[in-house]
């Protein structure tokens, strides 16, 4: 019998709508998110902030906070890993299309690649990211794009993967980046911008989330987007949404799967990340005999499916592209509880020092604000 598995979409509408939707109101067209013509968006982008961390930490966001509702709440989609959501945003499309279905996956050459950093000559970005970017339809209209983020981002494979098509604009601080957003937008001509925040994700990894350093940049956050909206001018508008939501997960929460010898029965490697495993099994193994030894073990604290089954659930998308379902494990382990999975004979502790978590299907995960500013409030 196959698991009851949760579903990755449960809001009217999906981080995949934003920016094809920014791109439409800049033609003056209909969209999903119902704007109004506009002559230029910019998509504010906040790496990790949840709407349950925003929600929980309101009184330090007194512009974001009070936007926060039912209504501008969204899907981030699945995985809730950033080169997978970050895809989704920038392309319209979702993992199964696009091909970014985790944080390490096997890739063609039968490595596991991490895809935020792993990029080489065997993983070129142009094909190993499937879509088209949001970006390249703007520059095909003729109307200007750009993507604000961190300097040392400039030219990695990421980059040349989901921003290709958009120009590329370096800033080190969050000042700096919205100062630059704010040059582009008082340009003349039509234009669609991207800006980049990636300190509260950094900060939560490190820190946490419930951490004072978290807040505070929260704060920092909230007090950049209020003096920017009021400076975008007539017929400018600014949406803020994030890749994921994070999860503090203590160090007692770390589970040691490799104690458990029956769950390495039959896998060959295993990708993914803390709570969202990806295991390739070995030649000849069962995927469904894999899937029911971890079952039978942590079936009470994750959500166990083969790929077939996690493909029928619509983990990845409506649509499943036959060169991309390779790339995504025989068996996925999507934790439920506060807990991540590591093996214990990784002698670098490979990222068990990271307090903030996120991979998996967890409202916190999964919900992220999509906040209206300017001329879309």
């Amino acid at each position: 019998m196959s698991p009851m598995l949760p579903a990755a979409f449960t809001t009217r509408t999906s981080l995949a709508a934003v920016l094809p939707s920014s791109l439409a109101a800049v033609q003056g067209e209909a969209n999903d998110l119902g704007l109004p013509a506009l002559e230029h968006v910019v998509v504010i982008v906040v790496d990790g902030l949840g709407a349950a961390s925003l929600k929980a930490r309101s009184g330090h966001a007194r512009t974001l906070a009070p936007l926060l509702g039912k209504t501008t709440t969204i899907d981030a989609g699945f995985p809730t890993t950033t080169a997978s959501a970050l895809t989704t945003l920038t392309t319209g499309t979702q993992p199964g299309e696009h091909g970014m279905v985790g944080y390490r996956v096997r890739d063609d050459a039968g490595r596991l690649t991490n895809q935020l950093s792993g990029w080489d000559d065997r993983m070129d970005p142009a094909s190993w990211q499937r879509s088209q970017t949001v970006f390249e339809r703007a520059t095909g209209l003729g109307i200007a794009s750009h993507a604000v983020g961190l300097p040392k981002y400039a030219d990695s494979g990421f980059t040349a993967a989901a921003l290709r098509g958009a120009e590329f604009l370096g800033g080190r601080t969050m000042a700096d980046r919205f100062e630059i957003a704010e040059s582009v937008v008082a340009g003349a001509g039509p234009g669609i911008t991207y800006l980049y925040v990636a300190e509260l994700d950094q900060l939560a990894h490190a820190k946490g989330w419930e951490s004072p350093e978290w807040t505070a940049a929260l704060e920092t956050l909230d007090a950049l987007v209020a003096g920017f909206a009021r400076r975008l001018g007539p017929g400018r508008a600014a949406l803020l949404t994030a890749d994921h939501g994070v999860i503090d997960v203590p160090e007692s929460g770390h589970v040691l799967f490799d104690t458990a010898p029956e769950l390495l029965e039959g896998v060959d490697a295993i990708g993914g990340e803390p709570r969202f495993l990806h295991l390739y099994t070995e030649a000849g193994a069962d995927p469904d005999a894999v899937a029911e030894r971890w079952r039978g073990v942590e079936g009470e604290r994750s959500w166990i499916a083969t790929r077939a089954e996690a493909v029928e659930a619509g983990w990845f998308g409506a649509t499943m592209d036959a060169a991309v379902s390779p790339r995504i494990g025989d068996v996925l382990v999507a934790t439920r509880k506060r807990i991540a999975y590591y093996d214990s004979r990784d002698l670098s502790r490979g990222g068990r020092n990271m307090v903030g978590q996120h991979g998996s299907l967890t409202a916190e995960e999964t919900r992220v604000p999509l906040l209206r500013f300017g001329a879309a409030a």
